[in-house]
C-alpha cells in the first residue's frame, strides 16, 4: 500500500439509538469515496470508552485528491450532509514527510 500523504479524520457524536443509521450513512459515504481518484482506504469506527463517539478516517494520495472527492456530485449528495454533522474541528492531516519541516 502507498503511504498516505493526507489523512482525514471526522468525529461524530451519535446517540446509541441512531448508531445503525449512522453506520449506513458512513458506509454510503465511504462507497462514494472509493470511486474517487487518489482514494487509498477508509475506516468507520466506534470509540471503545465512549460508545457515542464515532470516527470516519480516510487516507488519500494527496490533498488535491481529497478536495476533489468532496467536490463531486455524489459527495455533495451523500458525504457532505453526513460531514456537516461532524464535531466542528480540523479534520485533514498531512504526513510529516510532506511538510518539509
Amino acid at each position: 500500500m502507498i503511504d498516505p500523504a493526507v489523512i482525514a479524520i471526522s468525529r461524530f457524536t451519535v446517540p446509541e439509538k441512531r448508531a445503525d443509521e449512522f453506520v449506513e450513512q458512513a458506509d454510503a459515504a465511504v462507497a462514494v469515496f472509493t470511486k474517487a481518484d487518489g482514494f487509498l482506504s477508509a475506516d468507520v469506527a466506534r470509540n471503545l470508552d465512549e460508545p457515542t463517539l464515532w470516527t470516519i478516517t480516510t487516507r488519500w494520495k494527496n490533498v488535491g485528491s481529497y478536495r476533489r472527492a468532496l467536490g463531486s456530485y455524489d459527495a455533495k449528495m451523500t458525504v457532505v450532509p453526513l460531514l456537516s454533522l461532524a464535531i466542528d474541528e480540523p479534520s485533514a492531516y498531512e504526513s510529516p514527510e510532506n511538510l518539509r519541516l
